[in-house]
């Protein structure tokens, strides 16, 4: 192979890299092993091209940036060699085809350095032009500040996850892992193996601060992910100061205690990089992987290197210098031939490994008709229509019961007619009843496996929101997370970045809605929380008054393609609304608003209610004949309705309209000119006082009504 930068490239070899001057020693390096005679040639020769794709990748980077005057350089120049190592020689994937299922996927954690992924991309060979490089941060490109899983606004390939805030993406990573865990236990045979891929995950010191990766480390470690790889970028430098200033701990002792396997080493020794890289990946004991990389932030721009300076875009002015200084020519974008032989080199390789996937792909499938229609279906989203779905599960009956155990009952049914869902919960499945009879516990350990459908994520909601977000990212499994409502604050990020992805293959099983919890007091008494889901763009927020709305919403909620769901369930029991039949209900739910109860004269009253409020309107509007009930237990689904549809469940023509919910009710406002609510915090008693005493009965809602003659 000719590589135009190929003497510069083996200077950088002896010296670290070239233009740089070397890390000092870290704690514990790993040396690689000395090379055999035989392959001494061949091996200098890859090392010189990874060592010349680091540094072009660096000016790709600094290129955009400065064109952008905006970004951060400090990460795509830091931590380049490893960059290099992880495409160039270490990950299995094939830029043609995006979406094999059996490729390893990379997570950026530290979205900001994005420009890090866009460069190795391009050079990878994905479809991920130099134009594209060159527009970065620019309105309809494909390269946004932070990377976006591909969704309606981007559909940059290669791109495995929208992460988000700092500290979500390496516990997204660990969402990934269970995937692969569960797929490969799932459907690989003693005959063919399928699934075997790796995760990795490449974090800074944000992420190990921000709280969400403590509970997903823990998380890792305790089911033993040994597929899970994390690498630290360790440049001892946070945003406002350097981050001794904030941060004393040893963290390989605690990722030790967690239960990893640990490795420190020089994040710029191309071979140490590789040599660590492929021995986590071969290490299939149990323990998941973190990798510390000591680097220097920004490495390459002597100005700004080493310092939180070289974070963000002050290097800017500099960069001309810099690239001049790691043998860069004028031309900007500059990728030499050498590094699209070597990268086309590289797909080569990686091309026979995924023709030789294909062959057993192929013959797993021709073994296992029944199984392989099942994966490729979970695959490509296919699931059985809504209506079907409706019409396969049984009515639920007619005595009062809590929404929760209505879900209870409908989750099992889910779980038969979609064999890709799953569940877990934040050590509340007892309460929260979204236990999968017989569909076994996942994990390492006691009585769990990893082919298990029911998952324990113990009391860690924030990462429970990052982990079902991964593992809905890895696109084989539907997940579905439960806790009670008024935690979901905990996992409200990822909610919010699991609605901007997109992520239809989520769910969330929130429980004890309402000041309808009683004893438990106002630090369980949810009000203001339900209003605040429904503010999230795309997020289906299902609150169902009764048993039968509780199948429409779970059937929702797994047949919906744009978005994720909020199921809103209640602790208290219910009354069923059996003057209407369960079909009509479950159709008028699939709506997102319907009449509950038409009226029986002249319309002059609508009363719109939602959740255990519908019941009290069905009874105040029992005795007034010019009143209609309207159900509205989703209102995003509503929305989404024809303007001929939501006209013929709210006539423009009846203005005299009253709305009931416990909860604040601003929102209510829109579709209302009275709301009868709870914009106060509650207190410990009996739920049925507590929701007597502040306005939640038939009795208060008609008076309510009167009062507006």
């Amino acid at each position: 192979m000719k590589f135009s930068m190929i003497a510069i490239a083996a200077a950088a070899l002896a010296a670290g890299v070239e233009g740089f001057s070397t890390v000092a020693a870290p704690r514990s390096v790993m040396r690689a092993a000395p090379l055999k005679m035989a392959d001494a040639a061949t091996d200098v020769d890859t090392k010189a091209a990874l060592a010349t794709a680091a540094n072009e990748a660096r000016g790709l980077a600094m290129d955009s940036i400065a064109a952008a005057h905006s970004g951060h350089m400090g990460l795509p120049l830091g931590c380049a060699e490893v960059g290099a190592v992880l495409y160039g020689s270490q990950m299995q994937y094939n830029p043609k085809d995006t979406q094999w299922i059996n490729r390893d996927r990379f997570i950026l954690s530290a979205g900001h350095g994005s420009m890090f992924l866009y460069s190795w991309l391009n050079l990878a060979g994905f479809d991920l032009s130099i134009e594209e490089l060159k527009n970065f941060r620019q309105h309809h490109s494909q390269t946004p500040g932070h990377p976006e899983f591909p969704n309606s606004e981007h559909t940059t390939p290669g791109i495995e996850c929208t992460t988000g805030p700092l500290g979500a993406g390496v516990s997204n990573a660990v969402g990934f892992a269970v995937s692969e865990k569960m797929a490969a236990a799932r459907y690989n045979t003693e005959e063919h193996k399928i699934f075997g891929h790796h995760v990795f995950a490449l974090a800074g010191d944000g992420c190990f601060q921000e709280g969400i990766s403590a509970e997903a480390a823990q998380f890792a470690a305790h089911e033993k992910l040994d597929n899970l790889i994390i690498l630290y970028d360790s440049n001892e430098v946070t945003l406002d100061k350097m981050a001794e200033y904030t941060q004393s701990e040893d963290i390989i002792k605690r990722y030790e205690a967690y239960g990893f396997e640990t490795y420190e080493i020089d994040g710029h020794d191309l071979a140490v990089v590789e040599e660590t890289i492929a021995a986590a990946k071969a290490s299939d004991n149990g323990k998941p992987k973190f990798i510390k990389c000591n680097t220097i932030i920004g490495k390459g721009m002597e100005e700004t290197e080493g310092t939180n300076a070289a974070h963000g875009e002050a290097g800017v002015p500099y960069v001309d210098k810099a690239r001049a200084s790691i043998g860069l020519p004028e031309e900007k974008w500059y990728v030499s031939e050498g590094t699209r032989d070597f990268f086309a080199g590289v797909q080569e390789k990686n091309g026979k490994i995924y023709d030789e996937w294909q062959n057993t792909y192929a013959a797993w499938k021709e073994a296992n008709p029944d199984m392989a229609k099942e994966l490729e279906d979970a695959v490509n989203d296919v699931t059985m229509p809504a209506e079907d779905m409706l019409a396969a599960i049984p009515e639920m009956g007619g005595d009062a019961e809590a929404t929760r155990v209505s879900g209870y009952k409908v989750i099992q049914e889910i779980a038969k007619l979609v064999p890709n869902y799953i569940s877990g919960s934040a050590d509340l499945h007892g309460s929260t009843r979204n236990y999968i009879n017989n569909g076994g516990n996942f994990g390492a350990g006691f009585d769990k496996s990893y082919a298990g459908k029911n998952l324990y994520f113990g009391i860690r909601e924030h990462a429970m929101g990052a982990i079902l977000n991964g593992i809905a990212y890895h696109g084989i499994f539907k997940a579905s997370g439960s806790t009670f409502l008024v935690f979901v604050d905990y996992m409200r990020p990822t909610i919010r970045v699991a609605s901007l992805a997109e992520l239809n293959r989520v769910s969330y099983i929130l429980t004890h809605d309402s000041i309808g919890v009683g004893e438990d007091g106002p630090t369980h008494q949810p009000v203001e929380t339900v209003p605040g889901l429904r503010v999230i763009p795309n997020l289906d927020v299902f609150r169902p008054a009764d048993a039968e709305e509780t199948v429409a919403a779970y059937v929702s909620s797994v047949t919906r393609k744009e978005g994720p769901t909020a199921l809103i369930l209640s602790r208290q029991n219910l009354n069923q609304n059996t003057a209407m039949s369960a079909a009509d209900r479950r159709a008028g739910a699939m709506k997102g608003g319907y009449i509950a109860k038409k009226e029986t004269g002249d319309l002059d009253l609508i009363i719109i209610a939602t959740g255990s409020e519908v019941q009290h309107a069905l009874e105040a509007a029992a005795d007034l004949p010019g009143a209609r009930v309207v159900s509205m237990p989703c209102v995003e689904l509503y929305e989404r309705q024809s303007d001929d549809y939501k006209e013929s469940i709210l006539p423009s023509t009846v203005t005299k309209r009253i709305a009931m919910e416990a909860a604040v009710t601003p929102a209510w406002y829109k579709y209302a000119s009275k709301v009868v609510g709870v914009d106060r915090f509650g207190f410990s008693a009996p739920g049925d006082i507590v929701m007597k005493e502040l306005g939640m009965s038939a009795e208060n809602l008609s008076a309510e009504i009167a009062s507006m003659n």
